[in-house]
Parts: C-alpha cells; sequence; structure tokens
C-alpha cells in the first residue's frame, strides 16, 4: 500500500506491507509537517492490530514526526516497534523519548 503523497516533498516516501494482522511500513527522506499525517496513514490501515516502522533511511525528523510516533504509540499499545535513524534517534534522545519500549536497535 502506498499513500497518496501528491505535493509532498519528493523524497518522502512512506510504504506500507500489510501481513496478516500486522502492517510493516518503510519511510525514507523528511518526515515532517508536511508529511507526518502521511506516515501515520500509512502506519494505520483497517484491520491491523501492530505495526513496524522502519526510519533507517529518514534524513530530517522535527516535532510533527515526534508526535506521529507517539500517535502511533497510542494506536498500537503494546504493538509498535520504530527501527530509527542514527539521526531519528538523537531527535528522541534530546527530546526525551530514547528510553521508550517501542524503540528498537537499528
Amino acid at each position: 500500500m502506498l499513500v497518496d503523497q501528491e505535493g509532498l516533498d519528493p523524497n518522502f516516501s512512506a510504504v506500507g506491507e500489510v501481513t496478516g494482522d500486522r502492517v510493516a511500513v518503510t519511510v525514507t527522506g523528511e518526515v515532517d509537517m508536511a508529511t507526518a499525517d502521511a506516515l501515520f496513514q500509512a502506519a494505520t490501515p483497517d484491520r491491523v492490530t501492530s505495526a513496524s516502522v522502519d526510519l533507517r533511511a529518514v534524513t530530517f525528523f522535527d516535532s510533527a514526526a515526534i508526535h506521529t510516533l507517539i500517535r502511533l504509540a497510542d494506536h498500537y499499545p503494546g504493538a509498535l516497534d520504530v527501527y530509527p535513524s542514527d539521526r531519528v534517534r538523537r531527535v528522541l534522545d534530546i527530546s526525551g523519548l530514547g528510553d521508550q519500549p517501542w524503540l528498537r536497535a537499528p
């Protein structure tokens, strides 16, 4: 499933692949105010109860992106895995979210 990204940064993509009741989302490019909702949409298809979000190819991550991860953690309590790039991990560490149970080693 590719979220409609018309008008978004051409270097951004959020592609979700559903297997059973789990979605695996691969994100590339910049996640910011303009693209964060597309990430949320890709990670929350119907009839899915868990998610993994691969952010290892993300080059920019701002407060809107952080808010999206918090929304996803609320949406999938105990069933979210996030794989951050070094850059994303640094932003999460600085923001005080570096010890969240949903963060995985890159």
